[in-house]
């Protein structure tokens, strides 16, 4: 082998152990460089793997650390690619460390609880909205994960009634922090608040459009027993049950259904006390609009029984308009009252004595429908006795005629012109001249 050769092999080897001591060195150094970790201590770190029950971090320490996932949310998961992705930066605590066994125990949940403690302090005072996604559907409400466990009860989740909550799983809400308990480590949330608020500004500026007379779409929402509230874009109305049609409703439900699309009038609006009184009846004909067209004084028709009184009766004759059959044209004989002949619910044959349409006033007689009976045997003698033996008709039915007239004036359907509450100046004072002779 020649000298060169020779030179060159050494030269060579040199270098590699001169490049093997700068390994080492680096080696060594590196080593002496590495944190000395602390349990509580907090580090930052990359994800470098997901698994379903863990998720694997390096801090640049000897060997990556580990994330259970009961450590990755204060939530439960059931996955702990629920909290981190592949590459995601992250903030932990060390909950312990062992070299000799290489494991390195870390939680994001404590400093992420740390955390949102401030914030949320912050949010109550601010009432700041914030948003989070249920996280579980449990039994009185809805548990959200905002840094720490927060709560949503059943009643704050909307402004209406929710009877189930199983969808609600994976759905973001929009929340205000209500309560803050740290000791306790409770928090209160709200949707319901956030939602009342976006609705009365809603409602304010809906209103400031409206006027009393406007005439609107709208959309049965429920039923009451004083009526039904209507849906006119946004705001709910009152539409009395007097104010559902132009007959006599017993119930809003014999009227309208939740859900019917309605026309409705604006009858009276009241921003302050939240009350916007709504008429469906005022959009439609009334039921006297065709009266004169199609009754006159004289015709006899057939009507129902509605309601019955002390005075007389209340005869349907066509839809919302009624007509008063007063008690002495009920039959051609004496009754007490009208009870003893009729019933509510029944059809009768009326005729029409009066028809009085600018106070919307109908007089009826059913007697005048059928013939008179024939007069009794030995009436036409009890009838020729003098006057001084029969009861005067006027001290009989004076007081019976104030009340009745009292009753009747008080009623729409009734005209005291009826011909059947007239007396003449003979049954009036048919006493006193009973006596002067």
């Amino acid at each position: 082998m020649s000298d060169e050769v020779k030179v060159e092999d050494q030269t060579q080897e040199i270098q590699e152990a001169q490049e093997t001591a700068v390994s080492q060195a680096e080696a060594e150094h590196a080593l002496n460089n590495v944190a000395v970790l602390k349990k509580g201590a907090t580090v930052k770190g990359k994800i470098v793997k997901v698994d379903a029950d863990q998720a694997f971090v390096d801090i640049g320490y000897k060997y990556d650390g580990v994330i259970p996932v009961r450590e990755l949310s204060s939530v439960t998961l059931e996955d702990a690619g629920q909290a981190v992705q592949l590459g995601q930066e992250v903030e932990l605590k060390i909950v312990s460390i062992n070299d000799a066994k290489e494991t390195l125990v870390l939680s994001k949940r404590v400093i992420d609880s740390e955390k949102a403690w401030e914030t949320l302090q912050a949010q109550l005072d601010s009432k700041e909205i914030l948003e989070a996604t249920v996280a579980e559907v449990v039994k009185g409400g809805l548990v959200v994960d905002i840094g720490v466990r927060g709560f949503v009860p059943a009643s704050m989740v909307e402004r209406q009634f929710v009877e189930d909550f199983s969808s609600y799983k994976g759905r973001t809400l929009r929340l205000r922090v209500k309560e803050i308990d740290r000791e306790k480590n409770k928090v209160i949330l709200s949707q319901k608040d956030v939602l009342d608020e976006e609705f009365e500004a809603g409602k304010k500026k809906i209103v400031e459009g409206l006027q009393v007379g406007q005439v609107l779409d709208g959309t049965v929402q429920r039923l009451t027993q004083f009526g039904a509230f209507v849906d006119i874009g946004g705001i709910d109305g009152l539409v009395h049950i007097s104010e559902l049609a132009w007959h006599h409703v017993e119930q809003a439900s014999d009227v309208v259904k939740e859900g019917d699309q309605v026309k409705v009038q604006i009858l009276k609006l009241d921003p302050s006390n939240d009350k916007i009184s709504l008429s469906i009846k005022a959009t439609q004909d009334g039921p006297w609009s065709k009266v004169e067209s199609e009754f006159k004084a004289g015709d006899i028709v057939t009507g129902t029984v509605k309601r019955l009184a002390a005075f007389g009766a209340f005869v349907e004759i066509a839809a919302g308009v009624e007509g008063l059959v007063h008690i002495s044209q009920i039959a051609h004989r004496h009754i007490g009252t009208p009870h003893e002949v009729l019933k509510e619910g029944q059809e009768v044959q009326v005729k029409i004595l009066e028809i009085n349409t600018n106070e919307k006033r109908v007089s009826l007689s059913i007697k005048d429908t059928e013939d008179a009976p024939e007069a009794p045997a030995g009436a036409a003698a009890a009838s020729a006795k003098p006057d001084r033996e029969r009861q005067p008709r006027g001290d009989r039915d004076r007081g019976n005629s104030a009340s009745h007239q009292k009753e009747i004036a008080g009623n729409e359907n009734v005209s005291l012109s009826n011909q059947g509450l007239s007396f003449t100046l003979a049954e009036r004072f048919g006493d006193k001249l009973s006596k002067l002779k």
